[in-house]
């Protein structure tokens, strides 16, 4: 199973697919085949593996798989069937497909008495998969809001002005989640007033291999001059409203992750909806004063209506401080929670 996990890390780490790996075993444990996923469209991990058999080669062999086949024809037929055919005698898998339409090819493997065991290695399997999985259970990416502020509270000066609230190396770690995520979102009020390029970069302003793509938020149309036009990726915009379709629509053009950067209104937005599922908070040690708040209203009333977080770490960064925070009920939605669930499994 470990080794079918590093054929998995071999796949692309973003899109509608999981990073799956397989390993063929002959009845007597040697490895006969290895295969990976590598990308929407391409032989899924099981298929790969057993292409590089000659036909009857896979009878009573024992198929080591990152995730349960699935049992869904989309660009590619059903893996489950694939194994079927092969002669495949046994089936290991670490963590269940969550797909509404690809899950469930453990139970067609062990109709056609295939013997099928689940759950070896999962937690590995649940790490590498972990943004796939959340979009996959949810129907939606997942959200990780951030601010920075002083504090007391506040994202600008009185006149509006914000560069810098804080220091290089918090705005360093900024760059970095940037690029670990799938795309990093603005409302038209802040890319208006900054005109973000919302690019990740190093040090020294250099554009990091991997870029999120841009999403913009909101009616008002982004200038032709606007920094967001010469982004690697074309930008995508919504007009704001009903959140859960927007993030739906992400979901089924492969965003796994979506960094909510700015700004108050925005990011006020999604945290008043119940859509943040991580809260990076970059603290200063000034204080502004002033109307230039990091939220607007959550729509909170009373103490008792608070949303409610809990701190995973706090850690400091040069002259700041960053705390990161989740829901306290729980940061993963229930399997099968959403109805409307729109992310595809690998059987796309």
């Amino acid at each position: 199973m470990r080794r079918a996990i590093e054929l998995a890390e071999l796949g692309p780490a973003t899109g509608v697919n999981p990073q799956v790996g397989c390993v063929l075993l002959s009845p007597t444990g040697e490895v006969l085949a290895e295969g990976w996923h590598r990308g929407a469209g391409t032989a899924h991990a099981e298929v790969d593996a057993l292409s590089k058999l000659p036909p009857g080669a896979a009878v009573g062999a024992t198929a080591v798989v990152t995730l349960e086949p699935c049992n869904h024809t989309g660009r590619t037929g059903p893996c489950a069937l694939a194994l079927i055919e092969a002669g495949v005698a046994r089936v290991v898998y670490a963590v269940d497909d969550p797909g509404a339409a690809s899950g469930g090819g453990a139970e067609r493997l062990r109709a056609a008495g295939v013997e099928v065991e689940a759950g070896l290695a999962a937690d590995e399997v649940e790490a590498l998969l972990d943004d796939w999985l959340f979009a996959a259970r949810a129907g939606r990416p997942r959200v990780i809001v951030k601010w920075a502020s002083s504090l007391d509270g506040r994202a600008a000066a009185a006149d509006g002005t914000s560069q810098w609230i804080t220091g290089r190396a918090a705005r360093t770690d900024v760059h970095r989640r940037r690029a670990a995520a799938d795309a990093i979102a603005v409302g038209t009020g802040t890319l208006l007033a900054d005109d973000p390029s919302l690019t990740a970069r190093d040090d020294d302003g250099a554009l990091l291999d991997a870029q999120p793509v841009p999403v913009v938020f909101g009616r008002r149309a982004v200038p032709d001059g606007a920094a967001i036009r010469r982004h690697p990726h074309e930008f995508v915009q919504f007009d704001g409203t009903e959140l859960p379709a927007h993030l739906a629509e992400l979901a089924a053009r492969g965003i796994r992750s979506l960094f909510v950067e700015g700004g108050p209104t925005l990011a006020s937005a999604f945290l008043a909806a119940g859509l943040a599922d991580e809260l990076l908070v970059y603290l200063a040690p000034a204080l502004i004063g002033g109307p230039r708040l990091a939220l607007e209203d959550l729509g909170v009333a009373t103490i008792g209506e608070a949303l409610r977080y809990e701190f995973s770490s706090v850690e400091r960064l040069g002259d700041d401080v960053l705390l990161v925070a989740r829901p306290r009920d729980d940061r993963t939605p229930p399997e099968g929670a959403p109805a409307q669930q729109t992310t595809p499994s690998e059987g796309n």
